[in-house]
């Protein structure tokens, strides 16, 4: 499942007022955060909450303590959230891993991005001061790649999510085809192999 993902649009903060329809208040350390390419489990990340009327950003540990390690991802499935401290998890991109290519000793990367829309949003809850990405069954773009995924949410659907604005099943569901665009991250294409 997703362990990995990037935060580089950092342009894009200015927008979220705009795309959420709230005013953004910036929390602890947030303001501070630094665009990144690769945002791995147990590091700090911006996270966003409905918090009156703002919409609050705060730097939070991506996995809260579970009895096999962190619990970075959550299955959504059959479950209520309405009691949850839901959060958006903004990501310009993440990366899901398959068996190494010929040749290769590492797992192949792949880097998955929303078409039409460079900033976007993961679902996901807080609990023990640490947040966690949801899962659902997988999407057509990502079968190939896992049995699961993350749930994505455009940049105008974020609302739903905080708010609960529509049923839970319908924002908790997979990716409809041609949602995402994938390109192998590791080992580079042999295209990429000269630029």
């Amino acid at each position: 499942m997703c362990n990995l993902y990037s935060l580089k649009t950092g342009d894009l903060f200015a927008t979220w007022a705009k795309v959420l329809k709230l005013p953004v208040v910036w929390e602890g350390q947030a303001s501070n955060f630094e665009p990144r390419p690769e945002i791995k489990m147990t590091e700090a990340a911006p996270i966003v909450r409905h918090v009156g009327d703002n919409a609050v950003v705060s730097m939070t540990k991506w996995g809260w303590p579970g009895p096999k390690g962190p619990v970075f991802n959550f299955r959504s499935d059959d479950r209520d959230f309405s009691k949850t401290d839901r959060v958006l998890i903004p990501a310009d991109a993440f990366y899901e891993f398959t068996a190494p290519q010929p040749g290769q000793k590492r797992k192949t990367r792949w880097k998955f991005t929303m078409v039409d829309n460079p900033l976007f949003w993961v679902a996901g809850i807080v609990k023990n001061d640490c947040w966690t990405m949801l899962t659902t069954g997988p999407g057509p773009d990502i079968t190939a790649y896992h049995d699961r995924q993350i749930v994505l949410l455009s940049a105008s659907e974020g609302r739903d999510w905080l708010d609960l604005t529509r049923p839970q099943r319908e924002i908790l569901s997979p990716s409809p085809a041609g949602t995402l665009e994938v390109v192998r991250d590791f080992p580079p294409e042999p295209a990429d192999l000269f630029s």
